[in-house]
């Protein structure tokens, strides 16, 4: 059997049709993947807190959330949590990680009377309330203090604030009141009754709407007396 060797000296050599011509230069450009349009980019990061869940259908992975970390274009709030370099922090931001951190919960009690400013509260937990049958949340950072509502008592009165550019739900100023006489003896009578005075007080007062917000809560009896003698 013949060697590599005699084959190819058994070849036949074919002469050059002609001199050689000079066609260009040849440049290798790698393909870059996942590869995020401009406008789908600016649209992801103006959502504020962005959490890699949020922005995965944009093309955002994980990987590419750390190395835009270490780059520059975004900083790391928390755990999961980021926001775009130089993006403006307000007094809420402790509202705004929460509302990430559990997309389900509605800013209540204490938390709601800040925000409202209604009385001297300021809770160093965000107070969310969640549904009875709703899974536990485990979360790291903010401290949270759960309650738990049921029915229209969960659902009623709430509303939906953007702030820092996330949607944070949080129950309204006569909602608020009244879920204070309904945990009266969790967070105070004295709380309650400076959440029902400062309310009075305030020119966005709504004696109607706060009735309703007491039905539903089923405390308008125990309101009754201090409403009165408050008007």
């Amino acid at each position: 059997m013949p060697n590599a060797e005699a084959i190819l000296k058994s070849a036949p050599v074919r002469e050059s049709a002609g001199p050689l011509r000079y066609v260009g230069i040849y440049s290798y450009l790698p393909m870059v993947r996942n590869a995020i349009p401009p406008a789908r980019r600016v649209s992801a990061m103006q959502r504020g807190v962005v959490r890699p869940r949020d922005v995965e259908g944009n093309g955002f992975s994980r990987t590419r959330l750390e190395r835009m970390t270490r780059t520059g274009e975004l900083e790391r709030v928390g755990r999961g949590l980021y926001v775009p370099k130089g993006a403006a922090i307000t007094e809420h931001h402790t509202l705004v990680e929460a509302a990430a951190r559990v997309p389900h919960g509605i800013v209540c009690l204490l938390t709601a009377l800040r925000f409202h400013e209604l009385g001297t509260q300021n809770p160093h937990e965000v107070w969310l309330a969640v549904d009875r049958k709703a899974r536990r949340p485990v979360v790291d950072w903010p401290p949270i203090r759960l309650v738990r509502f049921s029915g229209e008592a969960l659902t009623f009165g709430v509303q939906t604030h953007e702030l820092e550019g996330v949607p944070v739900r949080i129950t309204s100023r006569e909602k608020t009141v009244a879920d204070c006489f309904k945990y009266r003896n969790k967070i105070g009578l004295d709380i309650a009754l400076e959440a029902l005075r400062e309310y009075l007080r305030s020119k966005r007062r709504s004696v109607d709407d706060l009735a309703r917000a007491a039905r539903v809560c089923r405390v308008s009896r125990v309101m009754q007396p201090y409403l009165e003698s408050m008007a």
